[in-house]
């Protein structure tokens, strides 16, 4: 377990979480939970270089965590409190991150037209988190769990870049053990 980071939460209206249906705090304010036990208890976040596969429709969150336990694809904590919403994540630049992921896909259609299905799909503006996952299974399907990884690393940083997200220097060499590949 490490001290204190920052990392990043998607919450639903009213700072609710998706999966616990728990409602944060004010901003500031400290949560608590009774022990860390991934996907069971505690207050569960991301790196930002995690985050394009938690992508989800909602606010995105920059929180501090203290005692964090790191998984392979989140971090646990046993205490969090929300610093900031990340008003950067608005409906423009979800769209902006469509197009990204689109032209992506695009890209590698043109070499392998068998892919064209995803771009296709792409194009009729689904959800970012979708648009996402659609490019990442795209990049799988041609190059394997290799190619998965790259896109999904092409998100993250186009995620830092241009919403402006903290993450910690040294988490990119950890890429693919947090994808489990």
């Amino acid at each position: 377990m490490e001290g204190r980071l920052i990392a990043y939460k998607l919450l639903g209206e009213g700072r609710v979480a998706p999966f616990s249906r728990l409602v944060w705090p004010e901003p500031g304010e400290w949560l608590e939970a009774a022990s860390v036990d991934p996907c069971r208890s505690g207050i569960h976040a991301c790196h930002a270089l995690q985050l394009p596969p938690w992508l989800a429709l909602g606010d995105l969150w920059e929180v501090e965590l203290e005692d964090v336990l790191e998984q392979e694809r989140k971090v646990v904590a046993r205490r969090g409190r929300l610093v900031r919403r990340v008003d950067e994540w608005h409906a423009a630049a979800q769209r902006a991150f469509g197009v990204a992921c689109g032209e992506a896909t695009r890209r590698r259609a043109a070499r392998a037209p068998e892919l064209q299905v995803f771009a296709d799909d792409i194009a009729t503006a689904p959800p970012a988190p979708v648009c996402g996952y659609m490019a990442a299974r795209a990049a799988e399907l041609q190059e394997g769990p290799e190619g998965y990884d790259a896109e999904r690393r092409r998100q993250a940083q186009w995620l830092i870049e241009n919403l402006r997200l903290k993450d910690r220097a040294d988490a990119g060499s950890r890429w693919s053990r947090w994808f489990g590949r």
